[in-house]
């Protein structure tokens, strides 16, 4: 009997032991959180103000609007850059532009190895990624990065080519309200790709909507400025038939979404430009049920702090249960690594195709803060991709006669060196605070704020970009940056710092003769921004001729030029203008562009084009757009693109 027991009892306990053994891996598997799929939709070109979800009553977006609704939509959420390239550089990387150097626009420069594309972290923890389709991240080397990155990158990829039950970071970038929409291609173009594609009810008349302040209210205008909000429309046509699918496949409940614009909105004095019109986006988040945990906002509500695109890589990271890189420097926004909101975020512009430019923003999201390092140069700068289109040919023309008051002939004039716009009381940005004393501490604050960013990160977009290149030689930008004598960037932003100073010129004069001749480059600059007296005419000829750094000759010749016609600058802006490196060449074609009276070279800008006929890739692009701008800008010449001649009136 005895024996009996013992026999049951034993065999209870490997019954038991056994159950145990079936049920730990259920258990286990249990207690393994279930990673959510994640849906990036991004369009293009886009400022918050031209959507319903963001007060615009005249728009008509009901796809995105719902989809703020009932998610987070974000007030403060800024690009680190003003046009596409840059901007998704930093998104892809999570690296500032400055850090990198990929800050000028469709440039194609290498970056370390280690730098990798932030979805193939995803990837390698088991996400399926998808891109459909836009890279334009502004890097060398762009197949391995892409393939490393994405397990498909192309118009057909999503998130049908997944394994079972694997989970997804889905990309989908809708070009319709991009710039080419919104200005640049013909009138007959955008009817037939943009309006002709939208049924009655949901096109808005020229006569429907506010005019920014910074325009004239005219019939032509309002024609033009109607392709921002049809444009607008039609892509949220084609956002709400994303979704549509979305749900159709039975993803909703498990997939978060993310809706953004790459940067600001694509008009004149909008992308491009260093102001929130260009770098404040939309931003709204939506997650289900199952995954509301993992937001520190409920649906249905408005966040207000501050969102860089810095934050986007370990935000998304984040989410699909890993740690950022060291390396960079944003932060988790939502999620089990999230962190808690800095107080300001940065912002900068480079050269944008041929167009010159360098400035550093920062913003609180309340205020926000501009120092431009080439006021020279007007916000609505000569560039043959926004030249071409009918809008900023009749703001020229409306300026030429007359007809702008000062406020909209401000974008066509030369700019201070500092902007200050309280965005909760002037959104359109037309208020300049920064010559008004009650803001003395802000200005403080930002000023002392955006020297520290540029110091910490190093910038190297303070070096002239052929001078960045051949210092990275054998190297790449982002390890050379880090050296001190390639990259003296305290040095640098000192020199870059007096641009625009009227009592700087002597110290400027000074800085002509500093060894770098990246210093002498921000000292030339300086001076011509600078009235010049007469006698300095001499110093000028006397330094040019003893300069050997091109970079440094071409800005010193245009002023000689510029100021007494010296036959010794027009010699030596006529060589830089057909050098064989094409960096060299675009920046003695954009000094000239800019000169009070370029007529003498013409006959170098054909010349230019002659040599370029042939030419792709580098900035042969770039050197001809210049060279056209000039013929163009001379009544010499018309302005359009080959792709363009079938939908010319």
């Amino acid at each position: 009997m005895l024996s009996s027991l013992k026999k049951i009892k034993f065999l209870k306990l490997r019954l038991l032991i056994l159950m145990v053994g079936l049920l730990s891996p259920i258990v286990l598997w249990a207690k393994e959180p279930v990673r959510p799929n994640i849906l990036w939709i991004t369009i293009e070109d886009t400022s918050p103000h031209f959507l319903g979800c963001y007060g615009n009553s005249d728009a008509k977006t009901p796809n995105i609007d719902e989809l703020a609704d009932k998610g987070v939509r974000f007030t403060r959420a800024f690009a680190t850059g003003a046009v596409c390239s840059s901007s998704r550089s930093t998104i892809v990387t999570g690296l500032y532009t400055g850090q990198l150097g990929t800050g000028n626009h469709r440039s194609k420069y290498e970056i370390p190895k280690e730098i990798r594309g932030f979805p193939a972290l995803l990837r390698e923890a088991g996400y399926y990624t998808t891109n459909n389709k836009k890279l334009d991240y502004n890097i060398a080397n762009m197949k391995p990065f892409v393939a490393d990155a994405w397990n498909e990158s192309s118009g057909q990829a999503g998130w049908w080519g997944r394994g079972k039950d694997q989970p997804f970071f889905a990309v989908f970038n809708f070009m319709s309200s991009h710039q080419s929409r919104t200005m640049t291609n013909p009138w007959n173009w955008y009817e037939h790709f943009v309006l002709e594609k939208l049924g009655e009810q949901n096109r808005i008349g020229p006569g429907e909507f506010e005019m920014p302040p910074f325009y004239r209210d005219t019939p032509e205008m309002r024609k033009y400025m109607s392709r921002v909000y049809n444009s607008l429309s039609y892509t949220d046509q084609q956002v709400g038939e994303l979704l549509g699918r979305l749900k159709k496949d039975g993803l909703m409940e498990n997939t978060i979404i993310f809706f953004y614009a790459d940067h600001g909105e694509g008009i004149p004095r909008g992308k491009c430009n260093p102001v929130a019109l260009g770098y404040r986006v939309p931003f709204i988040v939506w997650a289900p049920d199952k995954y509301r945990h993992l937001l520190p906002w409920k649906n249905d509500s408005v966040a207000s702090e501050l969102v860089s695109f810095v934050d986007l890589a370990p935000t998304v990271l984040s989410l699909g249960g890993l740690e950022k890189p060291e390396y960079m420097p944003g932060r988790a926004i939502m999620g089990d690594n999230r962190e808690n909101s800095p107080e300001l975020v940065y912002a900068s512009r480079n050269r944008i195709d041929e167009s010159p430019g360098l400035a550093r923003s920062v913003t609180d999201g309340r205020f926000i803060y501009t120092r431009i390092f080439m006021p020279h140069l007007p916000e609505l700068k000569y560039q043959k991709y926004a030249d071409v289109s009918d809008i900023v040919k009749q703001i020229r023309l409306d300026y030429r006669k007359g007809h702008l008051n000062p406020i909209q002939s401000g974008m066509l004039e030369k700019r201070p060196i500092e902007v200050l716009y309280d965005l909760e009381n002037d959104p359109w940005e037309i208020n300049n605070l920064a010559q008004d004393a009650r803001y003395e501490s802000v200005l403080q604050k930002f000023r002392a704020a955006l020297k520290s960013q540029i110091e910490d990160i190093k910038d190297v977009h303070f070096l002239p970009e052929s001078v960045m290149l051949k210092r990275a030689e054998g190297s790449n930008i982002y390890r050379m940056r880090q050296n001190r004598e390639l990259n003296p960037i305290k040095t640098l932003y000192s020199a870059a710092s007096l641009v625009g100073r009227e009592d700087s010129m002597k110290k400027q004069f000074e800085l002509l003769k500093h060894p770098d001749a990246a210093v002498r480059y921000w000292a030339s600059l300086g001076l011509k921004n600078q009235e010049l007296p007469v006698e300095s005419k001499k110093e000028i000829e006397e330094v040019l001729e003893n300069e050997n750094a091109p970079e440094v000759r071409i800005e010193l010749s245009s002023i000689l030029y510029n100021r007494w016609k010296c036959p010794k600058g027009f010699n030596v802006l006529s060589d830089m203008a057909v050098s064989e490196n094409l960096i060299i060449s675009n920046q003695a074609l954009q000094a000239i562009l800019y000169l009070s009276d370029f007529s003498e070279f013409i006959p170098i800008a054909k010349k230019v084009l002659y040599l370029n006929k042939d030419r792709s890739g580098g900035l042969s692009y770039e050197v001809k757009c210049g060279a056209e701008m000039i013929l163009f800008k001379s009544g010499n010449h018309p302005l359009n693109y080959a792709h363009f001649k079938k939908w010319m009136n």
